[in-house]
């Protein structure tokens, strides 16, 4: 039985240069080795096959059957030393690899667009979105889980790089029929007679209403079911459940289409930003920092 344990690249190289070059000097030049190095090379290829491997021939050396499935034993593995050194050299430049992206869940509306539009860019970098209400992402964030992050305000407790993608403001939306819908002048009373649809605990969204209803009412109480969904809370203020206050960027489609409508109240829009961040101790990958910079790159283009 054949051995091929002692098989190495070197004979392989020095076996499929002389038969390409047509000649032992030849394939030694094109291996930048001395002619002898060369022929030691085929001389222990062939003890280790136990059979002559090329033929002299007045055109010059002629492979043999084994010869030729050595030659196609070589052309596919330089083959593969190759794919390898194109993908090690891409994964070097943060042409390839993986990077995971998490979202609140807020911006689940935009954040697919994102990923499709630099996976067109950069096909061989894969994106994991994972996404989650505020807390659920901080908690990731304290983990280490996220390479990249997509949120508001970001957390004070640790120290993340950040970068302003845009603004990101919150409307306070109604069925169209609603009665308050068109009044210049919604006053605080007349909020406190309406029931607001709400995320859980720990969305940002979540706390961002109780704020504005606490200023507006003085810590009077406001009636508040919540709701699971950005999804949830749509339906249910288009069917006349109750108002609510949402990201602009959840509902612009529903708004567009007069689905809801916005009602107007003194300390609205609510407008934050949307951040770009990464903890400040975690040094990015190469995948990561090309996903960065596209975001960065394309920030004016990427909020609804």
């Amino acid at each position: 039985m054949v051995d091929f344990r002692s098989l190495s690249l070197k004979h392989l190289r020095a076996f499929a240069a002389t038969i390409r070059r047509g000649s032992v000097t030849q394939a030694a030049q094109a291996l930048f080795v001395t002619p002898p190095a060369v022929t030691t090379h085929l001389k222990s290829l062939e003890k280790i096959v136990g059979q002559s491997i090329y033929e002299r021939n007045p055109d010059g050396p002629e492979p043999t059957e084994v010869g030729r499935e050595l030659l196609e034993a070589a052309d596919e593995i330089e083959k593969v030393i190759e794919r390898a050194r194109v993908k090690i050299e891409a994964l070097a430049s943060g042409a390839t690899g993986s990077v995971i992206l998490g979202v609140v869940s807020t911006g689940k509306y935009f954040a697919p667009g994102i990923v499709a539009r630099f996976r067109q860019d950069h096909p061989d970098i894969r994106v994991r979105l994972a996404i989650g209400n505020r807390t659920e992402i901080i908690k990731g964030l304290e983990r280490r889980e996220y390479d990249l992050l997509i949120m508001g305000r970001p957390p004070a407790h640790v120290a993340v790089e950040r970068e302003v993608l845009g603004d990101h403001p919150h409307v306070l939306v109604a069925a169209p029929d609603h009665p308050l819908v068109g009044d210049p002048e919604i006053l605080p009373e007349d909020l406190l007679r309406e029931t607001f649809l709400a995320r859980e605990e720990g969305s940002g969204t979540r706390l961002l209403m109780g704020r504005f209803l606490e200023r507006i009412g003085g810590g009077r109480s406001f009636n508040t079911v919540e709701m699971g969904t950005n999804e949830t809370i749509k339906q249910a203020v288009m069917a006349g459940l109750g108002i609510a206050i949402i990201s602009a960027h959840t509902c612009h489609s529903e708004l567009a289409e007069g689905k809801l409508a916005l009602l107007q109240a003194e300390g609205l829009p609510l407008v934050r930003q949307w951040f770009l961040i990464h903890r400040a101790d975690r040094e990015l990958t190469k995948a990561a920092e090309v996903l960065r910079r596209f975001i960065v790159d394309h920030k004016g283009e990427i909020l609804p």
